[in-house]
């Protein structure tokens, strides 16, 4: 059992089961402020240690409403596939693992924007959630390398090739970026790292595979009050719990060992 089925254990029922919307409706204010600022709002509520030494404390949320920088055609678009990655990472790791990922890396960005400040205080810094977003999409592409993306609607690409145009645009902003762009770029790669050797035993995910997820789910939701056939045997749920809950027996596990739908490719194996 590694760290994170220890905290997932004692902390799991707090974990946020709809953060990718969460998400997306952040970054969907930011749209709207930028329309109507024109940009100009990116100053008054990107990452800046030394604004926020000065009373702009909003700062340390503020940031996290900047979105993706995409065309205003294109935003919609770009919001639905970030919603999309949010969720099937939430499918295979379950909510909590989603969270502590995201959350970590929130917390990395903001300390890492003050570790730059302090070494280099004549350094001004805005810092915003581009790199985590950056890191979210590798990890989503080591999951899920065989699905394709649509670039403008048109051309299919498989997130794998994506995934490397991303680490050749990581390595060249390194290289020619200032001083806080390669600190946000080292902390982002540590936290994909870190859940990358903690979960290396996932297994991979088809598109089919989560689309039979999707289905089964709505197909089982009307399921009655009565006394429950199924329980998780890592967080304890059952069917009465939540209607929406997939269940499933782990082949690998040495037992009759049943999980519902987040904890299937998480847990560790009972020998």
């Amino acid at each position: 059992m590694n760290w994170l089925d220890k905290l997932e254990r004692k902390f799991g029922r707090y974990a946020i089961r709809n953060l990718p919307l969460y998400i997306v409706m952040l970054y969907a204010i930011g749209v709207v402020l930028n329309i109507m600022t024109k940009g100009s709002y990116y100053y008054y509520v990107a990452l800046n240690p030394y604004m926020i030494l000065h009373g702009q404390v909003w700062r340390l949320l503020g940031f996290l409403i900047v979105p993706p920088n995409a065309n205003i055609i294109f935003i919609i678009f770009v919001l639905m596939f970030y919603y999309s990655i949010g969720e099937s990472l939430v499918q295979v790791w379950g909510a909590f693992r989603f969270n502590m990922y995201i959350f970590l890396g929130v917390i990395a960005t903001i300390a890492a924007s003050f570790i730059v400040y302090f070494i280099y205080p004549s350094t001004m810094i805005f810092m915003d959630t581009f790199y985590l977003n950056l890191s979210m999409f590798l990890a989503y592409a080591t999951i899920f390398p065989e699905m394709r993306v649509y670039l403008s609607g048109i051309v299919p690409v498989k997130v794998k090739w994506l995934a490397w145009v991303d680490v050749a645009l990581l390595a060249y902003n390194f290289m020619t970026g200032n001083i806080g762009s390669k600190v946000a770029i080292v902390v982002s790669l540590l936290n994909f790292l870190l859940f990358y050797i903690s979960s290396r035993n996932y297994k991979r995910v088809s598109p089919k595979e989560i689309q039979r997820k999707r289905a089964y789910r709505k197909a089982s939701s009307a399921v009655s009050n009565k006394p429950y056939r199924h329980k998780c045997a890592v967080c304890g749920k059952t069917e009465l719990d939540d209607p929406d809950l997939e269940f499933r027996y782990c082949s690998k596990c040495n037992g009759n060992y049943e999980y519902c739908n987040e904890h299937l490719f998480t847990h560790t194996h009972v020998k």
